[in-house]
């Protein structure tokens, strides 16, 4: 009940039509811009959904920031939304890029591009490396600090996707 309260509030602050069911949010690691990754998480009904997270190795040479790592990674999982591709082929209600308005702008492209219409927002972080602000691609701040629930939640959600991009990206170096 007490996540539903707090996808509720989502909703409200982010003006959403409804509480967002599905979540997903992506984040980039790499090595001093180089074996550049990308994490994707998913959150259902508020609750981490593992079995649902995905990880990308960028492809492209000329990939060596996160804006171009971040088009990359979210052309190819809408992309394969769209063709029905099993795996990719639920829609998101909500979309978090770990980063600000630079990131969601990014992402914001991409689903223009392909003909999608998903909210985006970006995790602006504090210098605690903590969510602390919101970020639309045009750059309006929402605040969310006021809200211990809601500054929670996103907390979390940008914990565990920086927690899976970082996984992924020493899994490959050990290998």
């Amino acid at each position: 009940e007490r996540v539903s309260k707090t996808l509720e509030l989502v909703a409200q602050i982010l003006d959403l039509e409804g509480p967002p069911k599905r979540i997903e949010a992506y984040d980039m690691s790499n090595t001093a811009g180089s074996d550049m990754v990308g994490s994707m998480t998913v959150f259902v009904n508020g609750n981490p959904l593992k079995r649902d997270y995905r990880t990308f190795k960028i492809k492209a040479e000329d990939c060596r920031d996160d804006y171009g790592a971040m088009t990359e990674v979210l052309t190819r999982r809408f992309k394969r939304l769209l063709s029905g591709d099993e795996g990719f082929d639920k829609r998101p209600d909500l979309l978090l890029m770990d980063g600000g308005q630079a990131q969601a702008s990014a992402a914001t492209r991409v689903l223009n591009e392909l003909g999608l219409d998903i909210p985006v927002f970006g995790m602006v972080k504090d210098d605690r490396h903590r969510t602390r602000a919101l970020m639309t691609a045009e750059g309006n701040e929402i605040g969310i600090s006021g809200n211990q629930a809601v500054f929670s939640f996103f907390g979390r959600i940008q914990e565990e996707t920086h927690r899976a991009a970082i996984a992924f990206h020493r899994s490959l170096r050990e290998k």
